[in-house]
């Protein structure tokens, strides 16, 4: 058990158990309960346990104050409450298309990705240790590593259930469970058309022609082997987190526990198998026979289509309609030619990393990079693309106009694969000649450097970490620095952090919120705005970016971790008349524009103004020291950090 599940057993005990909580949510700080009965709950308990800071009673809420482990104590509370999980998505109406998109992809795989990684990389050293002659394809030692490396990707539906449950507000046993039925081994289109005849085929003479090996109460079920996918389990877990919280409104207490998640399965599972599923399937054929339309004509456009679109492909799990296509084409050609330029996307996506790597000043993007940079040289890109290049945009396009570069060239070439077999750069055998000759294994080299070339170009060309359309408010006024510290010995280091807002200073005591007030969750001070514009204080990453985006975090550069809360009690507005500029993760330079909130409707709503700007790693510097001004600019200093 660990230490956030004993913390979250106690706080529920504490407070009463869950027949006492009507209610859960949480913001940056602290747990925020409704309680029935709040004189139960037992406050001196609570705020002796190792890991609350203090217990608070405002706003109708019983408040647990946390500080910045409150979203792991939350995540190990709600499923104690039966609750949902945290609504990442509740404002996503406000939200762009494709912000949304990147929210959901990334919060469904980023549990995920460090072992993604630790198994692409196991899949590569394995093919490598095979291909330098230490052990054979057939010995046991190959066999039983290779299924370490590959038991991840093969039934990547179970993980996949499980963490999108989560991102959906499904309970997470019940996506596990979807996942492992679409897994299930009887279902699967192979293990079907191996031991059925079809009963009938649909939509014969057209490319949607589909064998029907089996129906469901005499409707035609159109198999396909869901292993491995990515896109089936997400639609269908997303339906079935709708279907549980219908179900849950009409089923009576008393048969809920089982009859809630039966009904689930029995509704959303059928759909999921005879709409989803078929539709993926038939996206991935409409794919296909246009690539191979298009390569009638010209066989350059439709390798350079393939190599851009392919990580797009992979995304939604449409690629595989390019699979019978080229197993087809080596059985009866000999060589595949069609699929092939998406070979160039995998080194496109190690190059793009690589420089992604290189350029970074954030040490966890670094350590992310490495082994993501030698799983996809292995053959192994969903990791890079889910936990990097697709969150951070830019570089997930630059690799996709380099892998279209690159598959161009290979479609200009003829480029052919002879045999199936390898990942990454262990493919490299099966594209020498049958006879021996070296001219295929050229061209192939050739296009790696090509596109490797061409994407860490693009990079250095067009990609900063330090984003165009920043603000120009971001010079320090020296001497106002050189006057608040001119006490300070010389020998100590000033970390200046700078206002965020346009206010008036006021000392952290006088905040209207014991948490702030005493100090308890960092020193600082508090700034009562007078625009609702908010800029960054520091150089660093946006670490932390609440959805209601009523407070925010930033690491800067030098390690020190700010925390600007607009507002007290501010979550409760849902995020309403807030609007933020930037994503959780994001690169930011001291001065940039990152969020608006309107001030005017706060006060009309009667909310508190004073937004406590504190240092949350409080104890890891000697002092904190405010400035001495009444006022301040975005671009004057707030906070001098002195380290030794």
């Amino acid at each position: 058990m660990t230490v956030y599940e004993t913390l979250a057993k106690e706080i529920l005990n504490y407070v009463g158990g869950k027949d006492n909580v009507n209610s859960l949510t949480h913001c940056i700080t602290r747990l925020r309960f409704k309680l029935k009965e709040e004189s139960i709950a037992q406050d001196e308990a609570l705020k002796n346990l190792e890991g609350v800071v203090t217990v608070m009673k405002s706003a109708g809420q019983y408040q647990v104050v946390i500080g910045n482990q409150v979203q792991d104590v939350y995540e190990q509370l709600a499923p104690l409450l039966h609750a949902e999980q945290p609504q990442t998505v509740q404002d996503a109406e406000k939200e762009k298309l494709l912000d949304r998109f990147v929210d959901i992809i990334s919060g469904i795989f980023q549990p995920i990705l460090g072992i993604m990684a630790a198994c692409g990389m196991i899949k590569g050293l394995n093919m490598l240790f095979m291909t330098l002659g230490l052990y054979a394809e057939t010995s046991g030692g190959y066999m039983i590593i290779n299924a370490i490396g590959d038991a991840l990707f093969t039934f990547l539906p179970l993980f996949l259930g499980y963490t999108s449950a989560r991102k959906f507000g499904l309970k997470p046993m019940v996506g596990l469970v979807i996942g492992g039925i679409m897994c299930y081994p009887g279902i699967q289109s192979s293990a079907l058309s191996g031991s059925l005849k079809p009963l009938y085929t649909m939509f014969e003479g057209t490319m949607f022609a589909s064998p029907v090996y089996i129906d469901f109460f005499g409707i035609p079920v159109i198999s396909m082997d869901y292993t491995s996918t990515v896109i089936p389990v997400i639609f269908i877990v997303y339906f079935a987190s709708k279907c549980e919280k219908l179900f849950s409104k009409f089923v009576p207490d008393l048969v809920k526990f089982f009859f809630v998640p039966m009904l689930t399965l029995l509704v959303a599972l059928p759909i999921g198998f005879l709409l989803i599923g078929p539709v993926a399937t038939f996206g991935s054929k409409i794919i296909a026979e246009t690539i191979i339309s298009i390569r009638n004509v010209s066989p350059m456009l439709a390798g350079g289509l393939v190599g851009l679109t392919w990580q797009i492909l992979v995304i939604f799990g449409l690629h595989w309609g390019f699979i019978p296509v080229y197993i087809n084409n080596i059985v009866t050609n000999g060589y595949d030619n069609v699929m092939m330029p998406f070979f160039a996307c995998t080194f496109a996506t190690s190059a793009v990393i690589l420089v992604i790597m290189l350029k970074t000043r954030d040490r966890k993007m670094k350590e992310l990079c490495l082994p993501n940079f030698i799983s996809g040289i292995f053959g192994v890109t969903e990791p890079g693309i889910y936990g990097i290049l697709l969150p951070l945009k830019k570089p997930f396009i630059i690799s996709c106009i380099a892998g279209g570069i690159g598959g161009a060239f290979y479609g200009f070439c003829n480029f052919r694969k002879f045999s199936m077999g390898g990942m990454g750069i262990f493919e490299f055998p099966a594209m020498m000649e049958p006879d021996g000759s070296w001219g295929n294994l050229l061209v192939a080299v050739s296009g790696v450097l090509l596109t490797m070339i061409a994407a860490v170009i693009l990079m250095l060309l067009f990609y900063r970490e330090k984003e165009a359309g920043q603000s120009d408010k971001t010079m320090l006024d020296t001497k106002e620095h050189e006057k608040s510290v001119e006490d300070t010995p010389a020998l100590l280091e000033d970390i200046a952090i700078c206002s965020p807002l346009k206010g008036d200073v006021l000392e952290l005591a006088q905040v209207e919120d014991a948490a702030f007030s005493a100090g308890i969750l960092g020193k600082g001070c508090a700034i009562v705005p007078a625009e609702g514009e908010v800029y960054a204080p520091a150089d660093g990453v946006l670490t932390t970016l609440f959805p209601t985006k009523h407070a925010l975090g930033i690491t800067s550069d030098d390690g020190v971790e700010v925390l600007i809360h607009i507002g007290l009690n501010t979550v409760q507005l849902n995020g309403e008349g807030f609007t933020a500029y930037v994503q959780q993760g994001e690169r930011v330079s001291r001065g940039q524009h990152l969020l608006s909130f309107d001030l005017a409707e706060l006060k009309d709503k009667g909310y508190c103004l004073q937004t406590p700007v504190i240092i949350t790693n409080t104890n890891d510097y000697l002092e904190i020291l405010s400035t001495m001004q009444k006022e301040v600019m975005p671009d004057d200093v707030l906070l001098h950090v002195m380290n030794s």
